[in-house]
């Protein structure tokens, strides 16, 4: 059995010894004021519609899913996992909420919320990045541990981490979705952060495809890349030199020679003005 798949299945259980019997343990009915929201809690913005749909839900149904909190003194509790519920249930005036009461240090509670937060579906790339950064950071987990903890592939945490490297105008408007995760990785392969920010605009601007924008960087890439020269090119490179110092010394004018590897060529001379231009027909005529 896929353990990885069981991990991500069984959501915040991978992270609790005790699950089984912590499902079992009985739902206490908690006093809505006597519960303070998750000091650790990794996100910042709780979407407002999505809110007033939670308590459209609840008006209708109750709460089907109990909360989990700890308790942090007698007969006060802080949230572990289901804050959104319980916001939803303070606006609308509800006095208790079921929940599940366990014990967990702060460790443990910075863990279980960012894990909570990983496995729902409404997170933008860059809130998940920030979270497998935090749990790297903050819980000393290595991406291999990381990687079981949530069920998800080693490259997939790495890929995703790869985007807080982005400038923070790139990182932004992926959260706002004027770009895709496609696009984005793809702007990572370029070292140079205002090319990055430029082709960025690029995107915006013209509704690039991700197609599009990877023959860019690839393109891009390429004339940043210097092809090796063979001995020969190289020896080919140095004669074209003397060559071309040897004309411009005997034509008193600036000279450019090019010759490829099959004979092919051109010789440019330059000049400034009519005498210049004068004397250079003059010696060229002789």
């Amino acid at each position: 059995m896929n353990t990885k798949k069981n991990a991500l299945g069984r959501g915040l259980s991978a992270l609790i010894s005790d699950a089984e019997s912590f499902k079992a343990a009985s739902v206490h009915e908690i006093l809505v004021s006597q519960i303070d929201t998750n000091p650790f809690q990794p996100r910042t913005e709780f979407d407002e519609d999505l809110l007033n749909e939670l308590c459209d839900s609840i008006r209708q149904h109750g709460i089907i899913q109990p909360i989990t909190v700890r308790e942090i003194e007698n007969n006060k509790y802080q949230v572990i996992s289901g804050e959104r519920r319980l916001r939803a249930a303070n606006k609308i005036g509800m006095e208790t909420i079921p929940a599940y009461v366990r014990q967990a240090n702060d460790e443990e509670m910075l863990e279980m919320a960012l894990v909570e937060n990983i496995q729902r579906e409404d997170l933008d790339p860059i809130e998940i990045s920030i979270s497998y950064q935090r749990l790297l950071d903050e819980c000393n987990l290595t991406q291999e541990q990381l990687s079981e903890r949530i069920g998800k592939n080693r490259s997939t945490i790495a890929n995703f981490l790869r985007l807080l490297k982005l400038p923070s105008e790139i990182q932004s408007g992926l959260r706002q979705k004027k770009i895709s995760v496609g696009h984005a990785r793809a702007l990572i392969n370029i070292d140079d952060a205002e090319t990055q920010r430029m082709i960025y605009h690029q995107i915006v601007r013209y509704d690039f495809s991700v197609r599009k924008v990877e023959d860019v960087v690839r393109e891009l890439n390429l004339k940043e890349k210097p092809v090796p020269k063979s001995k020969k090119q190289i020896q080919q490179t140095l004669e074209l030199k003397n060559i071309k110092n040897q004309l411009s010394h005997h034509l008193w004018c600036k000279v450019d020679v090019k010759k490829n590897m099959e004979g092919d060529g051109k010789i440019v001379l330059y000049f400034e003005n009519e005498n210049e231009f004068t004397h250079l027909i003059n010696t060229l005529s002789k």
